[in-house]
């Protein structure tokens, strides 16, 4: 390490030190923080969340969520949450690979089909345990997987075919898969904070960005991005993570306070988002998005690729965790 990167986090450890102590204070705040805004699915369950917290400690805990972003983008709340700064996030799966590896191969291409068989994946696989369980090593326990749901594109032009992707700018997370999936379609992707992808439409600066249905209706991409397309290339739940420290100094029973709250409001929402999705695609389209179900086979055939890529760099694991899908779709099978 960086005499410089020491100095940082010796003076961020520091600055951070009196709201690290915060969970000693009886009735004293815990902060949360995410970026979906305060219509979403994101802030309902975190409210609910919040309200569990303080119903199953008799009171002992308190949680104070902050939507939109106000503390801090996906990528920088993950690192609050390891100095001690925040408590709770919930982001993107992808989002915590920055501090586990593997956990990119959360998104590979076309894993499962359906919620059902998302749920399963992530509630099962021993893959996802063993790869959740490596990041309480790295300052956060992941405590429950919420949903935001499969991932679609919302461009400036439409998007029938990959034909239609060849050469265009599209704004992806930091995530290797993404990145990957975007350039076997012949998208030329670009990183952005997702409260930075609003505007960078507008301006041109990409000319479309691919999230979930509730993420796509919360932000208003469809505003500046107005045809949707269905490709639902990637299943992109949330899952729930809490500061290591902070769950270090809470008792046995107000642990197991905070984790069932968390399940509580992973079951919320995981129905919410399912269940609001057809109706959030008819209010956008009656705001004037164009909504597309194109047939994905092009689509499926295009990411191929992304498989031989991944076995190149994670090997056995890849494998493993497609092994995992598979065995749920085949238990779990769509219907047609």
């Amino acid at each position: 390490m960086t005499l410089r990167r020491r100095t940082i986090l010796a003076a961020s450890a520091a600055a951070l030190a009196a709201p690290a102590l915060h969970v000693r204070a009886q009735g004293a705040a815990l902060r949360f923080s995410h970026t979906d805004t305060a219509i979403g699915s994101r802030q309902k369950s975190a409210e609910l969340f919040a309200a569990k917290v303080a119903e199953y400690s008799g009171g002992r805990l308190r949680v104070q969520v902050y939507h939109s972003g106000q503390i801090a983008n996906d990528p920088k709340a993950v690192e609050q949450l390891q100095l001690g700064g925040l408590d709770f996030t919930v982001t993107g799966t992808g989002t915590y690979a920055t501090h586990n590896r593997a956990l990119n191969l959360s998104a590979l291409p076309y894993l499962v089909d359906t919620y059902e068989q998302g749920w399963a994946l992530y509630d099962t696989s021993a893959w996802f345990k063993r790869e959740f369980e490596a990041l309480e090593s790295k300052g956060m326990r992941i405590l429950a997987t919420w949903e935001a749901g499969f991932r679609s594109f919302t461009t400036k032009m439409p998007l029938n075919s990959p034909a239609d992707a060849r050469g265009q700018k599209m704004r992806i997370f930091p995530n290797d898969m993404i990145r990957w999936i975007m350039e076997s379609l012949g998208f030329n992707p670009v990183v952005l904070p997702v409260t930075e992808v609003y505007l960078a439409i507008q301006q041109g600066t990409v000319i479309g960005q691919e999230n979930p249905v509730d993420t796509i209706y919360s932000q208003r991409f469809y505003e500046v991005a107005p045809h949707i397309t269905l490709t639902q290339h990637v299943y992109s739940p949330i899952p729930l993570s809490m500061a290591e420290r902070t769950w270090r100094r809470l008792s046995e029973r107000d642990r197991e306070a905070v984790t069932r709250a968390a399940i509580e409001a992973a079951g919320f929402c995981r129905r919410e988002v399912r269940s609001a999705e057809e109706g959030q695609l008819k209010e956008m389209e009656s705001k004037g998005a164009k909504i597309a179900r194109p047939d994905i086979a092009a689509f499926r055939e295009a990411v191929k690729p992304v498989y031989e890529r991944a076995r190149g760099q994670y090997g056995a694991a890849v494998d493993e965790l497609l092994a995992d899908a598979q065995k749920l779709r085949e238990a779990l099978p769509a219907r047609s």
